[in-house]
């Protein structure tokens, strides 16, 4: 039996994980906004562990993070899933809305990080599963926000990686693709501005159709689970194949551009 300490899990992935992992016998350190919303999972006693959590509440988190560990001794593999999407052109975004979404998904999970490093270190190791998306990698106008968060927590688990491996810490980024999940359809929305409102690169309405969106929820869930499991689990794993389409053509192109600059770079060395 593993334990795991999860956020965001009143709904989409977290949820499903948290169901998962129980049904086959595991341990949840549950947290979410709304306790009421697991009430229904009661049923498993003592192998549930819910507490209260914004993650944007740097202070309240460690308090949460730290309860865990004492009341459940070793957490093998923390889930870093909270965070949502809002979407809307840059110019349309309002102040509150870039200052909640990077407080949320970004400095949230910086935060969840090195509250659990500590814990992690002193019990000689663990699993740090990152919620990132394809749109880690590449972008869709309209989403510039949540592109913003997801492009920053990368470069945060890339340093980070390195810096935790030699204490037994193995850290993996989630990339999904689009997933059936309430996710879009739940993302906030800045009102469109005249100048914006005829563009039709950014996503208006509730974006892609649900039966548009290749992912399975409950199979992306049991590929997380798996990839905890390994010895060596990989650094970035992409799920859906919209990720590995859409990755791979940006990687691709930033790759060609790169390649482009060969002659040019060195002609600034000193």
């Amino acid at each position: 039996m593993k334990t795991w300490f999860i956020t965001g899990t009143s709904r989409g992935l977290g949820r499903e994980l948290t169901e998962q992992l129980l049904a086959r016998g595991d341990r949840v350190a549950a947290t979410l906004r709304d306790p009421a919303r697991l009430a229904d999972l009661a049923g498993y006693g003592d192998r549930l562990w819910v507490r209260p959590l914004d993650v944007a509440d740097t202070a309240g988190l460690r308090e949460v993070v730290d309860a865990a560990f004492a009341d459940l001794g070793r957490i093998d593999v923390v889930v870093s899933n909270a965070g949502y999407g809002v979407t809307g052109a840059a110019e349309e975004l309002s102040d509150a809305q870039i200052d909640d979404v990077i407080a949320t998904n970004l400095t949230g999970s910086i935060q969840l990080v090195r509250a659990v490093l500590p814990h992690l270190r002193a019990q000689g190791g663990g699993r740090i599963l990152q919620l990132s998306s394809m749109g880690g990698q590449m972008a869709f106008p309209g989403f510039s926000l949540y592109h913003t968060t997801k492009w920053g927590i990368e470069g945060f688990f890339e340093a980070l990686a390195p810096e935790v491996e030699p204490f037994g810490v193995r850290t993996t980024l989630v990339e999904p693709g689009m997933v059936r999940t309430s996710f879009y359809s739940s993302a906030h929305r800045a009102p469109a501005q005249e100048a914006y409102a005829a563009n039709p690169a950014i996503m208006r309405g509730d974006g892609v159709p649900v039966d548009q969106m290749p992912g399975d929820q409950a199979k992306v869930a049991a590929a997380m689970i798996d990839a905890a499991a390994q010895d060596v689990p990989p650094r970035r794993l992409l799920l859906g194949s919209d990720a590995y389409s859409y990755v791979h053509a940006a990687l691709t192109d930033r790759l060609a551009a790169a390649e482009a600059q060969k002659d040019l770079a060195p002609t600034t060395d000193v």
